[in-house]
Parts: structure tokens; C-alpha cells; sequence
């Protein structure tokens, strides 16, 4: 059954406004190219769009062209005004973007753990203030993106309570819905923002199916199968933290991870095992873990095969981390495990080429190991991805299939 003209109208605006975020300021000509409508159909949505202050003229084409076949039209990136926020147990970062997703301002703050829940809320709250206000968009906000760890309700959306999260992660997202109430405030576990990050700009970027592991203060895996994140009834697919494994002291509980894989990868079993091999942190980064550090210091010793503490550590480690690709592999048969997060970051090729082949002698299913060029910024452009997304789906409100002649 053909589109009426008025479903058509609205799904040729969107495909537009679609390849315009996509690939920059197009010509009309080039839109009609790239469409395959016909040049009065283009004229009549380029004219509808404009009206409706979502396009505008940017430019022309090229010095060799003039008139209105040579303007170039580009979406109006001040239409709507970002904010992505990353939550995490030390502290919280913000960026505020336009609708092109152009960075305006950016900050962060430490947030003392002993500090109350009231005056932690209070203190990240004006930081996403002061920073939209930073960036222009104070009182204009339209959405914001929070990536936050812990399970997030897939029908509700709220973030659960889950074991050694401070109170004042779940406070946070209530009263920034209530500070800021003309904007959209979206939440998702950290893990899964950073997966869809690694999807779009990272090293997962070819890859329709994989699986992100998460390494950081904690451990955590991002699901991605056919190209869509798979979040499981309940928000908690990917807690491999909690996954039994050998080598720990005991097995883990409803309450307590400790005896799971985190055990084994979290940061502080990995500060614990560079003690071991006399390892110092090298060059942290502020808010990173200390085991990131560590890593670092291991891959640049590495360099050294006579260093046998650095690679003994990097052996070791590789032998930990194998353990919860493996299963993950046993079970997804995702083809590829990105390491991520900020020690996966740290440890790079070399670690992510010791993980490989362990994974290769432990499971029949071929697992390429890839180390993540994001690591934990990964979080903010992932959260800045999703309110990019929704902002689009609520000032495009049309369809995404092609246009229609």
C-alpha cells in the first residue's frame, strides 16, 4: 500500500535530516542525489524544513557556482542544547554539546565519598549547571544523557540499588529531572554506553556483534548482538563481575561480587598482583584507577624481555582476564571482546595479544581480543551518543526508512 502524501512528506524530511547529521551541509542537488527524489520534491522539503528552523542555509557549494542550486544547507546546531554526564563512584564529569554534538564546555569534580549524600547531589547538580551555563545553554538544556554504573531498569529506566554504590548516584538522577525540567533526562549503566561509543568511533566500529569487557574500578560486559544492545530482563546482562571462576577465595553472592571474576580483574586485584611483582603506577591520570597506572608501568617495561616482573604481571593478568572472555565467548560466540575501560585502555596491544591467544587454547570459538582506543572516556561519548539520538527522535519525530518518491 503506497504512502499517503503526508507519511511521505515526513519520511522524506526525515531520511534529509538524517543524511545532513550524517555527512555535513548538502546542496539540493546533492540531496537529490543521495534521496533519489525528484528536484521538486526536494525544493518543497528543503522549504518545509527550513520554515520549521530545523535547516539553514551555511554556505555555497563552491566558488565556480552562485544562486540557490550552489547554497548549502546544514542542519541548525544550536536547535537543541546536550549534556552528557558520567557518574562514577569518585566523581562526575559533564560535557555540553549543540545538536552536531560540538563540544561548548566541559568539566568535572571530585566527589569526597565521606560527604554526604545531600551535599554530593548538591555539588554534581551545579556542575551540570555551571557547565551548561559555561556553554550557553543555561535554562536550555533538552537532553541530557547520564551513563551511571549499576542495573538500570529497562521498562522504567531507574537505576536500582546494587551493592557499593553510594546513595547519592540514585538521589542524582531525581533531582537533575527536577532541576532541570524542560529537559529529557535519560539514564543507562555506564558499561553500555561506552559499547555503543566503541561501536560508533571505537574499536569495535566494523563489528555488528561483540561484547565490550569492562575494565576499571570494576568489571562489567556490554552485550551487542546484530548491531543492537542487549540489556536482558532485568538491565544486568554483562555483570560478569559476579561471574564464579577459579582463583578466588570463595564464590560470589546476590550481595557481593568479590568472589566472582571482579575478584580477579577488578583494580584492586590488579594493584594487589602489581605489588606483587614490584610495580608502580606510571603516569595516572586524573580520576583513573590506580591499576590503570599500574598497567601502563607493566607495558612500558615490557619493552625489556630480561624484566621478568613485567611480564610475569602481564602474563598473569592475561591468564585472569582469558578466564571471563572465555566464558563470555562459550556463550555469546560474539567473534570479538574489546577491552575497555581505562586499564584496557592501558594495557593496549599488549595485553589484549597475550589475552588472545589464552582465549584461543581455552575455547573451539575463534575470538578476535581488541584493546578499546576510548577507555573510560568512552562513557561520555556514549551518553553524548544516546542524547544525540533522542533529542533527534523528538525534534524529527518521522520514521527512519528511505525516502519515498
Amino acid at each position: 500500500m503506497p504512502a499517503s502524501p503526508s507519511t511521505a512528506r515526513v519520511i522524506n524530511d526525515r531520511f534529509a535530516l538524517r543524511l545532513l547529521m550524517e555527512q555535513g551541509p548538502l546542496t539540493a542537488g546533492q540531496l537529490k542525489q543521495q534521496t533519489g527524489l525528484s528536484r521538486p520534491t526536494v525544493a518543497d522539503l528543503v522549504e518545509r524544513l527550513s520554515a520549521a528552523g530545523l535547516i539553514e542555509v551555511v554556505g555555497e557549494a563552491g566558488e565556480q557556482r552562485r544562486g540557490p542550486n550552489a547554497r548549502l544547507y546544514g542542519i541548525v546546531a544550536d536547535r537543541a542544547h546536550l549534556a552528557a554526564v558520567d557518574v562514577r563512584m569518585e566523581g562526575v564529569s559533564v560535557i555540553v554539546c549543540d545538536l552536531l554534538g560540538r563540544v561548548l564546555a566541559e568539566a568535572s569534580v571530585p566527589i569526597d565519598g565521606d560527604l554526604g549524600t545531600g551535599p554530593a547531589v548538591e555539588q554534581a547538580v551545579a556542575l551540570v549547571e555551571r557547565t551548561a551555563k559555561e556553554g550557553g545553554a543555561e535554562g536550555r538544556l533538552h537532553t541530557v544523557g547520564i551513563g551511571a554504573p549499576g542495573l538500570i531498569d529497562p521498562g522504567t529506566g531507574e537505576l536500582h540499588d546494587s551493592t557499593g554504590l553510594p546513595e547519592w548516584h540514585r538521589r542524582l538522577i531525581a533531582a537533575l529531572t527536577e532541576r532541570l525540567p524542560e529537559a529529557r533526562v535519560t539514564v543507562e549503566n555506564e558499561t553500555n554506553l561506552a559499547a555503543l561509543a566503541e561501536q560508533r568511533d571505537g574499536a569495535a566500529h566494523d563489528r555488528d556483534t561483540f561484547v565490550l569487557l569492562w575494565l576499571g574500578n570494576g568489571t562489567g560486559a556490554a552485550v551487542v548482538l546484530d548491531g543492537t544492545l542487549r540489556r536482558g530482563a532485568s538491565g544486568g546482562t554483562g555483570e560478569i563481575g559476579f561471574l564464579p571462576v577459579p582463583g578466588t577465595t570463595g564464590v560470589p553472592s546476590a550481595t557481593d561480587c568479590e568472589g566472582g571474576f571482579h575478584g580477579l580483574a577488578g583494580a584492586a586485584a590488579i594493584e594487589h598482583l602489581g605489588e606483587r611483582y614490584g610495580l608502580t603506577a606510571l603516569d595516572p591520570e586524573p580520576g583513573e584507577p590506580l591499576a590503570a597506572g599500574v598497567v601502563r608501568a607493566a607495558v612500558a617495561r615490557a619493552g625489556d624481555p630480561d624484566d621478568t616482573g613485567a611480564h610475569r604481571f602481564l602474563d598473569t593478568l592475561a591468564d585472569r582476564i582469558a578466564i571471563g572472555v572465555a566464558s563470555v565467548a562459550a556463550i555469546l560466540d560474539p567473534g570479538c571482546v574489546v577491552l575497555g575501560g581505562e586499564v584496557g585502555r592501558a594495557g593496549g596491544e599488549e595485553l589484549a595479544a597475550r589475552v588472545e591467544p589464552r582465549v584461543r587454547r581455552m575455547s573451539p570459538l575463534p575470538t578476535e581480543v581488541r584493546p578499546s582506543p576510548l577507555g573510560g572516556t568512552a562513557v561520555l561519548k556514549g551518553a553524548l551518543l544516546t542524547a544525540r539520538s533522542r533529542a533527534q527522535d523528538s525534534l524529527f519525530p518521522y520514521t527512519n526508512a528511505p525516502a519515498t518518491p
